[in-house]
């Protein structure tokens, strides 16, 4: 069992920065994959960006590549997304999620390939 908790959502104005933090807690964090998805009201949960738990491979969404960056701190058991020029599209609830495997060798995008999520952070971003 792995449990999360995000930090760090706020209300920011076009082109500001933010990062967040998810703070896990449970079976062996550095042995899973970490992903980040966000959600906008009245659409469906979206893959924003991943990282592998052996090399630290990432993977984003095209529509967040270049602007935000995902990190992990096995030791401080911690995922970080670091998010740039945020735009009025960003604005979602995000969360942080957690692989339903450990050591999987692949990353993978979908909602259903996590089990472990955190209760999600607001962020808005005003234009």
């Amino acid at each position: 069992q792995v449990q999360l908790i995000e930090s760090g959502g706020g209300l920011l104005q076009t082109g500001d920065s933010l990062r967040l933090s998810c703070a896990g807690s449970g079976r062996a964090f550095s042995n899973y994959a970490m992903a980040w998805f966000r959600q906008a009201p009245g659409k469906e949960r979206e893959f924003v960006a991943g990282i592998s738990w052996m090399y630290g491979n990432t993977f984003y969404a095209d529509s967040v590549k270049g602007r935000f960056a995902i990190s992990r701190d096995n030791a401080k058991n911690t995922v970080y997304l670091q998010m740039n020029s945020l735009k009025p599209e960003d604005t979602a609830v995000y969360y942080c999620a957690a692989d339903s495997a450990p050591l999987r060798t692949s990353l993978r995008l979908g909602v259903l390939a996590y089990d472990y999520w955190g209760q999600g952070t607001q962020v808005t971003v005003s234009s």
